[in-house]
């Protein structure tokens, strides 16, 4: 019985070249998916520089129509200029070549996964995709305009509000990653819960340190001490995590009804104890007889 149990795993796996691949081997083949992807996004990066004025218009929109009457985005070395479009069109660049680094990293991963490893591949690339999304929308047109609009309000005709271009793009990329990440929870939850590694009860029991967490994880991800960038990060957290409760209670396999009858409740256990124990007494007293 052994033998059949050893070999049931590497039967299970999908017979592809690579699969029993060595170490150098392995390091070889991540070499070469690394130098396709960065191929991939330095191609990116020059069909962004064709439209790149547009690209620019769109990131900084938001902030610019968010400024105080009068502000305006300033640099003030002479290389910021340059590193600033030099940023946007390599985010440019990485955002279109997105679909071909995943296909790499997806060939570099799936020899070694199993089939029933690999279904839950397909749902999770879309799920993770639509919260990527979802995060950049949320922070591009609520979050980070919020932001420049609360720092706004303390301009005055004696302290202008003049942005330094290199900063508030900074800001800008850190809110931007950070709500991507932020906006992955649900899914991630999701799939724990598939497996069977957290359940919607599990989470609301232990709310109380999971608002703890979001707002020590918020203190790391914000660029400032004062409370304000806290909350603003904070916030939606909260709010993902409320959802993935919700979530986890969707997601969670249901029991199924053959094992629960074969399990039995608790209440025909003690019925049946309890016959046992009077069979026994039974028999107990007649052999006294």
């Amino acid at each position: 019985m052994a033998p059949a149990r050893s070999r049931a795993p590497r039967e299970d796996r999908d017979h592809e070249p690579g699969g029993q691949m060595g170490f150098l081997e392995h390091l070889d083949e991540l070499r070469m998916r690394l130098i396709r992807s960065c191929i991939a996004v330095g191609i990116g990066m020059a069909i962004a520089f064709l439209f790149l004025d547009r690209i620019i218009d769109f990131v900084l929109e938001p902030m610019i129509r968010m400024l105080p009457a009068g502000s305006e985005l300033i640099y003030t070395r002479p290389s910021e200029g340059f590193a600033f479009k030099f940023n946007v069109a390599l985010i440019a660049g990485v955002v279109l070549a997105a679909p071909f680094v995943s296909y790499q990293v997806w060939r570099f991963i799936a020899p070694g996964l199993y089939r029933n490893e690999k279904k839950f591949v397909v749902p999770f690339v879309i799920f993770a995709t639509a919260a990527t999304i979802g995060g950049a929308l949320f922070s591009h047109y609520v979050l980070f305009p919020a932001t420049m609009a609360f720092f706004g309000t303390f301009s005055s005709p004696k302290m202008k509000f003049m942005p330094r271009i290199e900063d508030t793009f900074d800001q800008y990329l850190k809110m931007l990653f950070a709500m991507v990440i932020v906006f992955q929870l649900p899914t991630v939850v999701f799939f724990l819960a598939k497996m069977r590694l957290v359940t919607a009860r599990f989470l609301w029991r232990n709310i109380k340190y999971g608002i703890l967490i979001i707002f020590v994880a918020a203190a790391v991800l914000t660029t400032s001490t004062d409370a304000w960038n806290q909350i603003v990060f904070a916030a939606p957290m909260l709010a993902l995590y409320l959802i993935s409760i919700g979530v986890a209670w969707l997601a969670e396999p249901k029991r199924d009804p053959e094992s629960a009858n074969r399990n039995g409740s608790p209440h025909l256990r003690l019925v049946f104890a309890a016959t046992v124990l009077e069979q026994t007494m039974r028999r107990s007293k007649r052999g006294h007889a």
